[in-house]
């Protein structure tokens, strides 16, 4: 005598309703640029790098500004010639520009060393939109950080130090303009680090668009490079950030807010080919 074979699991509930009908509570909506914002927020000032980078920053900045000083305060104001203090800053700012290079190339760099950038890409598709929300996140960062230290700078400078009253558009330049100026210089980094994919080449690309074209301009001693050379040294990065301070090593070239405007260009134009580049290419 034979038994009549079990029915299946899906055959004893015909009436249970088609496969897939369950709606989570939880509204669904696709990822928005605010969305991205906090993604990025979230990232930046959770990872090391970015206490890193902003404080050794910080740290050139106050010590090679007070510093400078400090050792022109006990020589006498020697040198200063009746010049703004302002342009004391300008040491500092240059080599925590470096700091802020690095972290620029990092934002986007370690999460392709890391693979995290398949789990970005994945959560919010929009290439452009992950793009931009770095570059919002990193240059309010970097912006906010490098103003207000040199600030600080500035007021602790001319505390210390005897010198030519400053014009409001020389404070302004000195502390907002150059905080724009190395925002901006982080967001071309950030660019770079996005069409390279390798942090430590980026770095290198960017560390040799700072100084290259100055140990180029160097070594150029025949008569017929005269205008190469020049040229070398008035669109420098060193020389940009020089004039942002009043202070430029040639009497031609970017004067008052001119290195900030071509900065804009530079970084733009590097962002721009990022976004290009990502959305042409694979993971």
């Amino acid at each position: 005598m034979t038994t009549p074979a079990t029915p299946r699991a899906h055959q004893q509930a015909p009436d249970a309703g088609l496969l897939g009908s369950y709606e989570s509570p939880i509204p669904i909506r696709p990822a928005t640029l605010g969305d991205a914002v906090a993604s990025e927020w979230t990232k930046i000032r959770s990872v090391r790098a970015t206490i890193w980078t902003l404080g050794v920053m910080v740290a050139l900045m106050l010590t090679i500004g007070l510093g400078t000083a400090l050792l022109l305060a006990v020589d006498g104001n020697s040198g200063l010639s009746g010049e703004p203090v302002l342009a004391l800053g300008f040491f500092g700012v240059l080599l925590g520009s470096i700091c802020v290079i690095t972290l620029g190339v990092l934002t986007i760099g370690s999460e392709y060393s890391t693979g995290m950038i398949r789990t970005t890409l994945t959560a919010c598709p929009s290439r452009g939109r992950v793009l931009s929300a770095k570059a919002i996140v990193f240059s309010s960062l970097a912006f906010a950080v490098t103003t207000v230290t040199a600030t600080v700078v500035a007021g602790l400078q001319n505390l210390i130090l005897d010198g030519a009253a400053a014009s409001a558009d020389d404070w302004l330049r000195g502390t907002v303009g150059i905080g724009l100026y190395i925002a901006a210089l982080g967001l071309l980094s950030l660019g770079i680090g996005a069409i390279v994919r390798h942090s430590a080449g980026a770095i290198t690309i960017m560390i040799g668009v700072v100084l290259l074209p100055l140990v180029l301009a160097l070594f150029m001693f025949a008569d017929s490079l005269r205008g190469v050379q020049r040229f070398l040294i008035e669109y420098s990065i060193p020389n940009q950030i020089g004039a942002l301070y009043g202070t430029t090593m040639t009497e031609s070239g970017p004067t008052g807010w001119e290195p900030l405007l071509l900065m804009l260009v530079l970084a733009a134009a590097a962002l721009g080919g990022a976004v290009a580049i990502l959305n042409r290419r694979d993971v």
